[in-house]
């Protein structure tokens, strides 16, 4: 029924586990298949590394992903991406956006971040973090992509062909036939993205309803989850949690809970920094971390290897080696590291940052995904579909300040 492009991997396993949690039977593959799905499901997520590069890289592999989609039965598409709408400035959200509304020949899309569960809302076309805007949030820190400006108009115009609107508050609580209405006035004006308030849940349902006909959405994760809910109608299926066996926990991400979740477990657990210094110059650093992780493997509480560090700290690194190289070593650093620890025997992998996630999922190199349990909203568990395998792909401001620990402690 549904066909997911999620931007990156921490945002598919977030976006599939709201669809499986509200009745949606999800399958999560990993890049573009090259071969039909093989089981039955009502949703198929498949994850890209689209969101911050080149803009026709990120545009060739979208529509790759719908043209599959397409062929493997989805009837409507939801273009995922963060509910930060983090992006560079020139894309990736604008330019794949037109370049699938012109796939599908369509004329008009909504833009709608919203995640009220993890504090994303809406307000006159402004993106809040919790009580602060989008820009004071932490996110204007972000290595990779740093968020300047919370107006979501503003952001989509400078990114996307053609021009932005407002469906505000007011409009969206009169219901899901008044926002139709709105959406066919802004239409008619010429607009060809309505983003569209929402400060709690019940703005999402409304939402939900009124995009149940239109063949692309886009946005994150807290408007698919009604969607799946209207979709279901009642339905509910088991989700799993993994097995006790050899754990670890990479941390990449710089964002504000992530270091928290980092500080609180290392009061519980045995952890190392990630030097970016040493990844640069030394050819066997990869094996002085394997080394530590395995000696590490039988505690209370899995190690942790983190690049994690304050925006201090980053701007210092980034200033010392150039951000582009820090963040390769980095990725670089903990792929070959997942890849040792997999080939060691390490079946549970618990992973923090977008780009973090992504890399340990390409180096591990597995198909597809069933989706699990949720450790926290849009965290679950996932088992890969072709080893025994199972991963936790955590957003950098995603769970709460114990999530390393509550992840863990969910296995059985």
């Amino acid at each position: 029924m549904l066909g997911v492009i999620a931007d990156d991997f921490t945002g598919a396993s977030d976006i599939a586990s709201f669809l499986v949690e509200n009745g949606l039977r999800t399958v999560q593959m990993n890049g573009v298949p090259t071969g039909a799905l093989e089981q039955e499901a009502d949703a198929i997520v498949i994850s890209l590394k689209s969101r911050s590069n080149p803009v026709a890289e990120a545009i060739q592999q979208s529509l790759a992903a719908l043209h599959w989609l397409q062929k493997n039965g989805a009837t409507q598409f939801y273009f995922k991406y963060c509910s930060t709408f983090d992006s560079t400035a020139e894309g990736n959200i604008g330019p794949v956006t037109d370049a699938l509304l012109d796939e599908l020949n369509e004329d008009f899309t909504i833009i709608t971040p919203a995640l009220p569960v993890n504090g994303r809302t809406i307000f006159n076309g402004y993106l809040f973090v919790g009580q602060v805007l989008l820009n004071e949030s932490g996110m204007q820190n972000h290595p990779i992509t740093p968020m300047t400006d919370a107006n979501l108009l503003r952001l989509m115009d400078r990114q996307a062909k053609g021009k932005t609107g407002l469906v505000p508050y007011a409009d969206v609580i009169k219901g899901a036939d008044h926002v139709k209405h709105c959406f066919e006035q802004l239409k008619q004006q010429g607009y060809r993205y309505a983003v569209v308030d929402a400060v709690d849940n019940s703005q999402l349902d409304v939402l939900a309803q009124a995009v149940d006909e239109m063949k692309l959405v886009t946005g994150g994760s807290g408007l698919a989850a009604y969607m799946a809910q209207h979709k279901a109608q009642g339905k509910q299926h088991q989700a799993f949690v993994p097995t006790k066996n050899k754990t670890v926990i990479l941390s990449g991400s710089c964002s504000v809970m992530t270091n928290k979740q980092v500080a609180d477990y290392q009061a519980k657990a045995a952890s190392k920094w990630l030097d970016v210094e040493q990844a640069l110059t030394r050819d066997d650093y990869v094996e002085t971390l394997f080394n530590w992780v395995v000696e590490h493997l039988d505690g209370a509480y899995a190690p942790l290897v983190y690049a994690t560090v304050p925006p201090e700290q980053l701007k210092q690194i980034q200033q010392k080696f150039g951000a582009d190289i820090a963040s390769q070593a980095i990725e670089r650093t903990f792929a070959q590291l997942a890849g040792r620890l997999r080939d060691y025997g390490v079946t549970n992998f618990i992973t923090a940052g977008g780009e973090t996630s992504s890399i340990v999922v390409q180096q591990l190199g597995f198909k597809g995904f069933r989706i699990g349990k949720q450790i926290a909203p849009g965290v679950p568990w996932l088992a890969a579909l072709d080893a025994p395998i199972y991963l936790a792909l955590k957003s950098g401001n995603f769970g709460k300040e114990a999530f390393f620990s509550q992840a863990q402690e969910m296995m059985q």
